[in-house]
């Protein structure tokens, strides 16, 4: 019996240009308001999924490894924390088997790691826990680039590429029973967006794929994205599928949506209904 449980780690702000790319601000802030600065207000939801004999950490979100400096422009306010969230679902560090990173951005895999109490080093969050990310990603991140440069603090990667309970994903695949794993590559190369199936319910946790509800329709991405046409396309496949099927796309980013549904309208795939994770699990 799969159980779900989702709740937000913490919010945080960015640059709203910056979250829609080549599309107007007359346009996107109808869609998604940003404030005199023109910043936007995006959370860092993580979903647990509970499989068996597994028990699923879906992100870590920021940590706290890197000083004051590096979170000057993320304006890090409210959530639940990561380890009070999972406290409050009933989750200890040391009964989380499974870390899985949709990829390596700092906002989403800062806290799989901590400093050391020693005072030197870097300790697992999750000290039982298996760690999860693509192939692609991993190498990506290593290598870094000065486009990501900032979202790629050394402190974060390598503890997660040197770490000896590290499992790297080639290709989509059912990493679990009923945890579909496909792999993007527009917004960073292996991006992994999980695809749950829960009795008669399928869940896509769309990630930085689809980061709000304002972000379905194809063209409207992120500067973020290293390759805006892939991910269209990556979106679009996903969005047809959802439809198709009647999948349930997930928000990590999205302040005001957690959930909806879709709808063919004659403008494209569209959202149809807006609700809570809770009613749906």
């Amino acid at each position: 019996m799969m159980k779900l449980h989702f709740f937000n780690i913490a919010n945080f702000k960015a640059d709203g240009g910056a979250m829609f790319g080549v599309i107007p601000k007359a346009m996107w802030s109808k869609a998604y308001p940003a404030d005199e600065n023109n910043l936007v207000v995006l959370t860092l939801r993580s979903l647990v999924v509970e499989t068996g004999s597994h028990v699923i950490l879906v992100d870590t979100g920021w940590g706290d490894k890197q000083d004051e400096k590096y979170f000057r422009h993320s304006y890090i306010h409210n959530g639940e924390g990561l380890y009070d969230g999972l406290a409050k679902r009933g989750f200890s560090p040391e009964e989380v088997t499974d870390v899985f990173l949709t990829h390596l951005h700092a906002d989403h895999c800062g806290g799989a790691f901590l400093k050391s109490s020693s005072g030197t080093g870097f300790e697992p969050a999750f000290p039982k826990a298996t760690i999860h990310v693509s192939s692609a990603q991993l190498g990506w991140a290593v290598t870094n680039n000065p486009r990501e440069e900032d979202s790629y603090p050394p402190d974060n990667i390598m503890p997660i590429a040197n770490y000896h309970r590290l499992n790297l994903i080639d290709n989509d695949c059912e990493l679990f029973e009923g945890f579909s794993v496909r792999i993007c590559y527009g917004h960073t190369p292996g991006l992994m967006i999980p695809v749950i199936k829960d009795n008669s319910k399928t869940l896509v946790y769309t990630g930085d794929l689809i980061p709000t509800i304002a972000h379905i329709p194809p063209i409207w991405n992120m500067s973020y994205d290293i390759e805006s046409l892939k991910t269209i396309n990556e979106k679009n496949k996903i969005l047809n599928e959802a439809l198709e099927n009647n999948y349930i796309l997930v928000f990590q980013h999205d302040v005001n949506t957690e959930c909806c549904n879709l709808q063919m309208t004659p403008k494209g795939i569209r959202a149809k209904d807006k609700f809570d994770f809770c009613t749906i699990t």
